[in-house]
């Protein structure tokens, strides 16, 4: 942990807090404050565990903020962008607000990656797409949407869509948005029938599964609003704070049979509990599939309302998740009456 300490590693994140005993505060593994030597510091497995023991929070790092949070000081922007996705607000503009163009800019690359001129034109393009889905003619869509130009608005919806607009009535959307979670921010992805993707944004596999997710609705990938987002942001907090045991949302799980199967008994796992993959073999009428079951739990793109997390070793013991072994020990702990963070 000193040593994840040392080298600002945010791999380490929701794993341990670092308390410096010279100093009174505790701070993330990420800290980039001077580090201490190591008989200063000990470690707590939460933010509720170091103000237990009189630590005060690291005013640079803050440990009580969710990772990925945004600042107070880009909230409203955000709030300013998504009430008003045709908006073009220029750096000058930003300027006249009182904020950094390059500190805005810099926070929207490190994570969107992507500046924020390049964020409000997706927002655009996501509203174009819809408009034009339902009925919009091309020319109105591009100039609502703030294009001075119609070449100008089809070259930049083909680029980022892959086809030009007068095709999107035959085309899926899938919006993507950014959702912070107590253990990290999470990626997660609707089209108009409901949630398809919600994965950790550290997940090794977030590419492919993104990959496979177009490949199967025949769609193209867009930040953006979702009517879908409100309420899962909603159900996932409820989830952290310990009230909410069964999500009710509108899920989109396009797969083979036997995932279906798999991730049908995936939500039949009670709250709380946990099953082996032998179990869960046997959960769909094939007992001898416990490999191809461990597979398709891999494949779930859902976290958390598909609860893969709760299929464990036949030992008792945790075995592979995208989201890392200690999220899901994070996840398991909660689930039976335990405390998260804070």
């Amino acid at each position: 942990m000193y040593q994840a300490l040392v080298r600002k590693d945010s791999q380490f994140e929701g794993i341990f807090f670092a308390a410096i005993k010279t100093t009174g505060i505790f701070c993330r593994p990420s800290c980039r404050a001077r580090k201490p030597k190591p008989e200063n510091v000990e470690y707590f497995a939460s933010v509720k565990e170091a103000m237990d023991h009189g630590y005060r929070p690291c005013k640079v790092c803050r440990p009580l903020q969710m990772k990925g949070h945004a600042p107070e000081w880009l909230q409203g922007l955000l709030r300013e962008v998504r009430d008003n996705p045709e908006a073009r607000i220029k750096d000058w503009q930003l300027e006249s607000r009182g904020l950094n163009a390059s500190r805005v800019r810099r926070w929207f690359q490190k994570h969107y990656g992507m500046t924020f001129q390049a964020y409000q034109r997706m927002l655009r393009l996501n509203q174009a797409f819809g408009q034009i889905k339902y009925g919009e003619r091309v020319t109105e869509a591009a100039f609502q949407n703030g294009y001075d130009s119609l070449s100008g608005f089809g070259e930049a919806f083909k680029k980022n869509t892959g086809f030009a607009p007068s095709h999107s009535q035959d085309k899926t959307l899938i919006t993507i948005t950014r959702i912070e979670t107590p253990l990290g921010p999470m990626l997660a992805g609707a089209t108009e029938g409901g949630v398809c993707l919600l994965e950790f944004t550290d997940r090794r596999m977030l590419e492919t599964q993104l990959e496979r997710l177009k490949k199967y609705l025949k769609a193209e990938l867009l930040p953006g609003d979702s009517p879908h987002f409100a309420g899962l942001n909603r159900q996932l907090q409820a989830y952290f704070a310990g009230c909410l045991m069964t999500f009710s949302l509108p899920l989109v799980l396009p797969g083979t049979d036997f995932q279906q199967q798999v991730w049908n008994a995936l939500q039949a796992i009670p709250y709380g509990e946990t099953r082996s993959y032998g179990q869960q073999a046997e959960a769909i009428g094939n007992p001898a599939a416990v490999r191809a079951v461990a597979r398709a739990n891999g494949d779930n793109r859902i976290a958390i309302i598909i609860p893969c997390h709760r299929v464990i070793g036949a030992d008792g013991k945790l075995t592979g998740y995208g989201g890392g072994l200690w999220r899901k020990q994070r996840l398991l702990d909660l689930e039976r009456g335990g405390e998260l963070i804070g």
